[in-house]
């Protein structure tokens, strides 16, 4: 019976392991070739891998653990009479030993009585016994040495009563590990501005229903700011770029980040030349992306190669943040909640708006201030005059 290891797949260029999140088969289970059998879960995205035959599964690695490119998993045993996992063998039970009696108390010799001269004993006389030596105690069983003493909990302590430990899942960890790492290889400044949103506003409630008769995806914010971005981006390029060593490397294409929140944590699914895109084109991609990062269905290849990144903090009700930087990006967009505020016009009426904060986070080594805020003010006044995006002007 032919045996098919399971067995962990190259992934991309830069992940070389992962931990196994959850395995969607038990043992002795029957699965078809294709067939997903387990969740591995990456630095990047929580991956599917397949069955490469049919057959029945034997468990090799439990979920939870870590795992390299190339480490065996598990085992297919292909066949149609196989149905049951190899049964996991099973250690004899020890005999059971007799205790060994107790050594009986030793007795009190009296003195032998002197022997009669004439009387010679008919034969040889016994050796006195020789008392049995008793057995030494048996050593006992190692046994693991006592964990360490945990140090008294004080007060924020994840021990201290009422707190709970939980491992960070593999995404968690990256993620972590990139903010830090933003911080501290990046020299990270925040240039703000606000938008009127009024022409926005008004250019969705003329067109919406139309475009998505069109379209079939709605006119989202997401594209406005994406467009307005992209057009940007043209005009300051350094904000397109990135830093490697004692060069900087420039791109002709813009790959635009989304940023995406979900149950597993945030991620960035990548709109790939995002620059060639129309209005509908870029929401349908928006659209499809998010789905699939919710659903913990992306692709590695979707999350990488970014070249700059928007991010909504707006719909959970931020009204004003300091994105930080995707490494290696040199620039991060952050859009915020849509708040009616009073705005002097230049005519000087005093009126009501809808204003937005927007936030532009950017590596000082690569791109100046002055570059920074006009980037900011170009994208400002694209969006409030949303005729501009059209005319990409």
């Amino acid at each position: 019976m032919a045996v098919v290891d399971i067995t962990i797949p190259p992934l991309a260029e830069s992940i070389t392991e992962g931990d196994i999140g959850a395995w969607l088969v038990t043992n002795g289970d029957r699965v078809v070739k294709d067939q997903a059998v387990l969740e591995l879960e990456t630095d990047k995205a929580t991956v599917e891998i397949a069955a490469e035959a049919s057959g029945t599964v034997e468990i090799l690695v439990a979920a939870g653990e870590t795992v390299q490119v190339g480490d065996v998993v598990g085992r297919i045993a292909e066949g149609e009479g196989a149905t049951e996992a190899a049964p996991e063998p099973v250690e004899p039970e020890p005999e059971p030993v007799e205790p060994e009696p107790e050594p009986e108390p030793e007795p009190v010799q009296a003195p032998a009585p002197e022997p009669s001269p004439a009387a010679e004993p008919s034969s040889p006389p016994e050796p006195a016994p020789v008392p049995k030596a008793e057995p030494p105690p048996a050593a006992p069983k190692p046994e693991p040495p006592p964990a360490a003493p945990k140090p008294a909990a004080v007060a924020g302590q994840l021990d201290a009563p009422g707190t709970r430990r939980e491992k960070m899942t593999r995404l968690r960890q990256r993620i972590a590990e990139r903010m830090v790492e933003a911080q501290r290889t990046a020299a990270i400044l925040t240039t703000f501005n606000e938008i009127d949103m009024t022409g926005v506003l008004e250019l969705r409630k003329e067109h919406h229903e139309d475009f998505e008769a069109r379209h079939g995806v709605k006119l989202g914010f997401m594209s406005l700011f994406g467009r307005a971005s992209i057009l940007a981006l043209r005009d300051f390029p350094e904000l397109n770029a990135y830093i490697e060593g004692t060069d900087v490397v420039y791109h002709d294409y813009v790959n635009l980040g989304i940023a995406v929140g979900t149950p597993r944590g945030l991620v960035v699914p990548v709109l790939r030349n995002a620059d060639r895109m129309s209005f509908a084109e870029m929401e349908l991609a928006i659209k499809e992306l998010a789905t699939r990062a919710r659903d913990g269905e992306l692709s590695i290849e979707e999350l990488q190669g970014g070249t700059f990144t928007i991010s909504n903090g707006g719909i959970y009700g931020s009204l004003m943040s300091t994105p930080i930087l995707n490494p290696p990006q040199s620039g991060i967009l952050g859009m915020h909640k849509i708040e009616r505020r009073p705005v002097v016009l230049d005519d000087g009426p005093i009126v009501a708006r809808p204003m937005m904060y927007v936030a532009l986070s950017y590596d000082h080594r690569i791109v100046d201030g002055e570059q920074a805020v006009t980037f900011l003010v170009r994208i400002k006044e694209r969006l409030e005059d949303p005729t501009r995006l059209l005319l990409d002007s």
